[in-house]
Parts: C-alpha cells; structure tokens; sequence
C-alpha cells in the first residue's frame, strides 16, 4: 500500500478526536443522574472509579497498528472543585507514520461535566498541544496555549474525552435514540445515539454479551452518517467499551479490541477529600 495513503488513512482513523473520543455530543439529557448516589456516601455512583484501565488492539484493515488506553488517573481538584482524572491515550502506526496522542479529561465528580480538557497530539509531521479551562458558571471556556476565551453553549459542558463516561451512565436501552447537546463547542453538537441490538462478541480479553450503540454525527469525521460506526458496551452496570468498528476510506475498516481491563475503586467523599489542592 502507498506510504502516503497508509499515512492518511491512519491520521484520519486513530486521530483527530483520538479514535474514541467523538463518540457522544449532547442533547441535555438527564440519565446520568438515574443511576442515583454511591451508598453510604454523597457521590453520585458512577460505573467507574480511580485505577480503572481498559487497553484496546488497534486494526487498521487485517494490520495491527497500534494500542489505545482508557483510564482513571484519579481524583484531583481544579479550580477548587473534585474532579476525575481520565485518560484517553492512542499510539502506534507503520514505519515513518507514527501517532502519540492523549486526551485527557478533569470530570467534576457531582455533576459528571468537563472542568479541563487537554489535547496532547504527535502524528508524524503534526504536533498540537492545547489545553482548555472551563468556566460554566460565567459561561465561557479559556484555551491556555493562546488565552482566547469562547462561549459555552451550556452549563454542564463535555469534551471529547468526558463524553465517552458520560455515555457509560446512560440506560443504553435498545430501540431507544439519545441526542445530546453538551459538547463545549457548539458546532459539535448534536450527536445521535441510536441503540441497535443485544450481541454477545468474543475479543482477546474475553467473551462478552453487549449493547451495541450507532453514534451518528454530522461531520465527515469518524463517526460521521457513512461510516457505520458501532461501539460495544458491556451489557452490566460496568458499561465497558470491548470493541469499536468503523469504516474508514482505503483500508475499508478500523477497530479497536479490548485485550485487558482493570478496575477501578469507586469515590466516597472521604477518599476524595484526600485529593490534592486546586490548580
């Protein structure tokens, strides 16, 4: 194959929001909160928690090129609000075309919205470093790198990375649709989510029986009306993300494959309490 259409192909696939991270825009909808509070604690429970840490094979047609992360880091305070510490990391690629990127992701722990976002991206010539603070409750967000300062089109806004655990608090009900418009830019708003079907699927980390999301976007991008993208959550209060497929131009496909998972421990406000000052 080219080296320069195997270059383009790759970019396109395993970047631009890094693979996962265009999954869910937002229409405000108010399922995250269904799931109640932690017992014995004031957190809402969520189904992750600090140390949790899915792996993923990446494929690019027949080729294995590279692996993805998905983490919690942890709890951390910004702006003097707790907040999950999430990673999502990409690297891999073929000789002379290579990407590093990681996204990650503060998530206010009571109201499951971005606090931070930062993009972290090396992809063979191209090197982009940005971070974004947001500010809710004045209703704008600041990027460092340049100090511009933009509207957000909501009050609990999401980012790439946040929307990908945002997801995981939704009922996920089959034949159900879910449009949301919490992206913190408004042109990446909304997305659909369709809830397709019940499929038991086996990957290297295992056999499991799944829901099978469709996120459809508007954009030419990953998940965009074409490309049939499906993403398989597990079909328990966990919600892991086990496999990703997609249709990308030239190689026909690209799919990630969970190959090991970890889990986390969930957050009490008294292990909370021990995160570290604001920044």
């Amino acid at each position: 194959m080219n080296i320069l259409l195997e270059r383009s192909s790759f970019r396109y696939a395993v970047t631009g929001a890094a693979i996962l991270s265009i999954l869910l825009g937002a229409r405000e909808v108010t399922a995250a909160q269904s799931q109640g509070t932690a017992a014995g604690t004031d957190v809402p429970a969520v189904p992750f928690g600090a140390g949790e840490r899915a792996l993923y094979q990446v494929k690019l047609g027949a080729f294995t090129v590279g692996e993805g992360a998905m983490e919690v880091l942890g709890t951390e305070r910004v702006n003097g609000h707790l907040t999950y510490h999430t990673r999502l990391s990409v690297e891999g690629g073929i000789p002379f075309a290579r990407v590093d990127d990681t996204f990650e992701s503060w998530i206010d722990v009571d109201g499951l919205f971005s606090r931070r976002f930062k993009q972290d991206q090396h992809e063979i010539n191209y090197d982009r470093e940005r971070v974004y603070d947001f500010y809710p409750d004045r209703g704008y967000y600041r990027r460092r790198d340049n100090g511009e300062i933009k509207p957000l089109p909501t009050d609990k806004p999401l980012d790439d990375v946040s929307f990908l655990f945002y997801a995981r608090t939704l009922p996920l009900k089959v034949g159900e649709t879910y449009e949301i418009e919490r992206y913190f830019k408004e042109s990446g708003n909304p997305v659909v989510l369709k809830v397709v079907r019940k499929e038991t699927i086996e990957v290297p980390a295992g056999k499991f029986n799944t829901i099978v999301v469709r996120p459809i976007i508007k954009t030419d991008g990953l998940f965009g009306e074409g490309g049939e993208a499906e993403i398989y959550f597990t079909d328990d209060s966990r919600r892991i993300m086990v496999q990703l497929t997609t249709k990308v131009p030239i190689v026909g496909s690209l799919n990630l494959y969970l190959k090991d998972y970890r889990p986390g421990e969930p957050l009490s406000r008294a292990t909370g309490s021990q995160a570290g000052p604001g920044k």
